[in-house]
């Protein structure tokens, strides 16, 4: 069975999220950071990094929220959930995961590492007027790409949509504007999925349970 090490919310709800869609059986660790349960060495033997999500699949071990999501769309084809490899729609969707991870992200990652995430004496101040204006100019690309689509991709949801939304949502939290129309119902449409709400009700088991 696939197993998934993470911890609500985080980037890990991208890849639950994802798993829900595909409806592939699953066990969901929680891992308990503040225990210091990222740096025990049996998760350090999954992820060195010490980082979540981690998907382990047999003895593939995965890292890096993007990649898993993409390898359980191809892993369970039926759900359509990525393109097939080689054409044009696969193309445009490794375009907007890359995207997501490179530039409608990083604004937020950045402000939120200078907060909480890296050693004190290496925090910037006055990081917030910058972060929003790299926000905005990543959000503006993205309503145009979304138009007046359902999806990112067209009529087809796909991995590309978790990853935009995911990513969207905690733009949301985090206080940064979005105020194109088309990027909001665009969210909210996504974020009414089912599989969003299933995801917050499953069994979290401790690590190595």
């Amino acid at each position: 069975m696939l197993k998934l090490f993470g911890l609500y919310p985080s980037r890990s709800n991208r890849v639950q999220w994802a798993l829900e869609e595909s409806g592939a059986p699953y066990e969901f660790y929680h891992l308990d950071f503040a225990a210091g349960e990222s740096k025990s060495p049996e998760f350090l033997a999954l992820n060195p990094g010490g980082k979540i999500p981690v998907l382990q699949d047999g003895e593939l071990v995965l890292t890096e929220s993007g990649a898993i999501c993409s390898y359980l769309g191809d892993k369970f084809p039926d759900t359509g959930l990525t393109p097939a490899a080689g054409t044009e729609e696969r193309a445009k969707y490794d375009q907007w995961m890359f995207f997501v991870q490179s530039e409608l992200e990083q604004p937020m990652w950045t402000k939120a590492k200078h907060k909480f995430a890296i050693p004190k004496k290496y925090r910037v101040e006055g990081l917030g007027a910058t972060v929003e204006w790299e926000f905005q100019q990543a959000l503006a690309v993205l309503s145009g790409g979304i138009g007046d689509k359902q999806c990112i991709l067209g009529d087809q949801f796909t991995m590309a949509d978790i990853m935009i939304c995911h990513t969207l949502g905690w733009a949301r939290i985090a206080n940064f504007e979005i105020e194109q129309s088309n990027v909001v119902s665009y969210m909210e449409r996504q974020l009414a999925r089912p599989a969003v709400a299933r995801m917050a009700d499953k069994e979290r088991r401790p690590l190595g349970s």
